[in-house]
């Protein structure tokens, strides 16, 4: 796989499928994250004197134009972070993209807007998807894949595009790769996995990967409690996935014969109702024992020996992969759990790897440093089918054939 190091940008149109899908609050960016992830790319481009063409997706548009995705707001951010004026085109192919492209500069930048905003862009037909590329690739010189994050889509600018001009990976997503590639091949032992979030589902292609290669695997958030029900534990109104229970039970006992050690909760944090994340009032929480959660009360954290039994796990670890929150910290009464475990990887030793999403928001959200972690990735998804063992389109895309 080329990196832009391979590439002669000076003067040329450079297109980089960044992946610019920051949370909003209205026009307001709530965590600028991945927009400083694209900035070494942005920057190595523009400084070596690309004309630099930015193009992600935001959100879910339908295909149409949708004021409430628009990356405006992204393209003013990405001009503060670099201090510099960024143009945007009000368009991602028609006449703004054009005119915008045409006038831009040696060493200045361009965003598009939102490409999702164009149904070629996700289309399952491949003749509709190829008509958006081809007009995308009309833009352009040179592709530069570098939106991690979407890299598991086989969607136009991610797939199809790199196909018609020559293409290179960014330093992003290099440097993913390099991450994942440690996680998978010649790991330093003893290897220990974090996974939470709400869904189990979610997690059982990661889970039966990492049965062949990790030591232990702790798992929290909403996800814990069909591990709980599927031990035979009562977990009142907690959320649970039944139809997983069987694959959840098969996947304990291969672990169990594999000598893989699983982690679930000793006792949590519960409540009579899900919190109001938006007015955070404060709630009625109480701690019980995992295993005998009351009917009228639901588990929404790890509680005080869990988050200790969880740090004495990590504490001896070579490599650490933490993948999902282990309750809901969006809310500071249900908090704690998230926060100890990202306590521990920041005191741990260990090559450590958030795995995106809601992890890294997280990391953020509750005011740790983020160079106190090996690396925090900003592929949620793309970084689970990596481990997954999945062939993941976009990275495919950027191979020489």
């Amino acid at each position: 796989m080329k990196t832009i190091d391979d590439l002669q940008v000076a003067g040329r149109r450079v297109f980089v499928r960044a992946d610019l899908n920051v949370p909003l609050d209205g026009g307001t960016i709530t965590d600028d994250g991945r927009i400083r992830a694209a900035l070494p790319t942005i920057t190595k481009l523009a400084e070596a004197g690309a004309k630099v063409i930015v193009a992600s997706h935001l959100g879910r548009p339908k295909g149409a134009p949708d004021p409430t995705f628009s990356l405006a707001p992204v393209a003013k951010r990405l001009g503060e972070l670099l201090d510099a004026r960024v143009e945007f085109a009000t368009d991602t192919v028609g006449d703004s993209a054009k005119s915008t492209v045409a006038a831009l500069g040696d060493g200045r930048v361009a965003v598009l807007e939102n490409l999702r905003f164009n149904p070629g862009e996700t289309s399952k037909d491949d003749a509709e998807r190829g008509a958006f590329a081809d007009s995308l690739a009309a833009l352009a010189d040179l592709y530069v894949g570098d939106g991690f994050g979407a890299v598991h889509r086989r969607h136009a600018s991610v797939y199809d595009l790199p196909a018609r001009l020559p293409h290179a990976a960014g330093d992003l997503i290099a440097t993913e790769v390099g991450v994942l590639r440690r996680l998978t091949e010649d790991v330093k032992r003893p290897y220990a996995v974090v996974l939470g979030g709400a869904k189990v589902s979610d997690k059982l292609g990661v889970i039966e990967h990492l049965l062949e290669r990790a030591d232990r695997i702790l798992v929290g958030g909403g996800m814990a409690y069909t591990f709980l029900k599927a031990q035979g534990h009562e977990i009142g109104a907690s959320l649970l996935q039944e139809d997983q229970i069987p694959a959840v039970r098969e996947y304990l006992e291969r672990a169990r014969e594999r000598g893989v050690e699983f982690v679930l909760p000793v006792d949590v944090v519960a409540a009579a109702e899900f919190p109001d994340l938006a007015a955070k009032a404060p709630t009625d929480p109480v701690t019980v024992a995992a295993d005998a959660i009351p009917a009228d009360l639901m588990g929404l954290d790890i509680g005080p020996r869990s988050r200790e039994l969880y740090a004495s796990k990590l504490a001896d670890a070579a490599t650490v992969f933490w993948n999902g929150p282990m309750g809901v910290f969006e809310h500071p009464d249900y908090a704690d759990g998230t926060r100890a475990v990202a306590r521990a990887l920041t005191d741990s030793p260990a090559f450590t790897v958030v795995g995106g999403g809601d992890s890294a928001a997280a990391v953020r959200i509750l005011g740790f440093d983020e160079k106190a972690f090996g690396h925090i990735s900003t592929g949620g998804g793309a970084s689970l089918e990596y481990l997954e063992g999945k062939t993941l389109p976009g990275l495919a895309a950027l191979e020489d054939s």
